[in-house]
């Protein structure tokens, strides 16, 4: 089969069709990032071009409160500010980390408010001069392209109002967690609404909403389907109106959610998290058919490269057949990860995905 484009890669396999091997795409932290340039990958290299992957383009737009974002303090290993979502966090230098969320802005529905008010979508929310300067090329080189969603549980809970209270909230006060959600998805279509309008169509549409831990969930199937999944499947349906695909990723264990996310038509679920619960194999099983497997590469095994390709070579022939399957590691790729290992990973992946 002849040498295809990112697109065409990706469009094949949301078709549930074989292509000339698998995409494969991920997401290294920024301190891999910092090891695999001390190791001889070009700073001014993006890594992508330096592995020969996948590309895929990002449209986003800000959907926030737009309060300000200013830094508190900084040293050499870590910065603690403020976000235009209100949040206070402390982020590390050099370590493959999330953040410290250490405080919060808004924390009722009388900040809320003020949160809510200040979120609009006007114009100037849509970076007009990016797009006018590499859309066409995107699609010229045959990029795959991909909306930026922003709302849902896990947005809200650690940009926007804090984990502890939000869990609480869906129990004691649902009606202002439905509205916070409801919310950023009303202003995030608004605005990528006059993105489509202007020409920058894109191929798919995705958001990060993590609803689950290691073998368990942050909240049960009957809360979700009563909160959350209302928002969720209005999100997908807007998606599938403009023809395009609906991709989400939820960290954790979201097995008890599976069926509702066929239900509602979801076309894509990434990361597969293993060392959570999820097991991608008997995931192909049941829903391979009707939903693209993205990831599922065991991240706690990347450091361990005869664990890693052995691990590859057990999964990636089951996940890739009939199409239907994006490869890269369950979550990030770890900074202890060097070059030449994950040279050998892409490698082989591309390998192993080929039809």
């Amino acid at each position: 089969m002849t040498e295809m484009t990112s697109h065409e890669r990706f469009k094949r396999m949301y078709e549930h069709r074989e292509a000339d091997r698998v995409p494969i795409i991920d997401g290294p932290w920024g301190a891999t990032i910092e090891r695999w340039q001390a190791e001889g990958m070009p700073k001014d290299m993006d890594f992508t071009d330096f592995f020969k992957l996948d590309h895929v383009a990002g449209i986003g737009v800000d959907n926030s409160p737009r309060y300000e974002s200013k830094v508190i303090e900084e040293t050499d290993k870590y910065a603690i500010y403020t976000t235009n979502w209100g949040a206070t966090l402390k982020n590390w230098k050099h370590a493959a980390s999330t953040p410290e969320f250490l405080d919060f802005r808004v924390k009722d529905k009388i900040s809320w408010a003020d949160a809510k008010e200040r979120m609009r979508p006007d114009k100037d929310r849509i970076p007009w001069d990016h797009l006018k300067a590499n859309y066409k090329t995107w699609r010229e080189k045959g990029w795959w392209i991909q909306a930026g969603l922003w709302f849902g549980f896990d947005v809200t809970h650690a940009w926007t109002v804090g984990t502890e209270r939000l869990l609480m909230a869906l129990i004691e006060d649902p009606e202002w967690c439905a509205d916070m959600f409801n919310h950023y998805l009303d202003v995030n279509i608004a605005l990528l609404d006059m993105v489509w309008d202007a020409g920058y169509t894109f191929d798919c549409a995705g958001w990060p909403d993590d609803m689950g831990y290691k073998y368990n969930q942050f909240f049960s199937l009957n809360t979700y389907r009563k909160v959350l999944k209302p928002v969720h499947k209005r999100a997908i349906d807007w998606i599938h109106s403009k023809g395009a695909k609906a991709h989400l990723h939820s960290c954790g264990d979201v097995n008890p959610f599976m069926p509702e996310f066929i239900e509602m038509g979801l076309d894509a679920l990434n990361p597969l998290e293993v060392k959570a619960g999820m097991n991608p194999v008997e995931l192909k099983k049941k829903y391979g058919s009707k939903l693209v497997l993205h990831g599922g590469i065991n991240a706690v095994l990347w450091d361990d490269i005869d664990a890693i390709e052995a691990e590859m070579k057990r999964v990636v022939p089951v996940l890739k057949q009939g199409g239907g399957y994006i490869f890269s590691s369950d979550h990030s790729v770890p900074s202890s990860v060097s070059l030449e290992n994950f040279r050998r990973i892409t490698a082989l992946a591309k390998q192993l995905g080929r039809y």
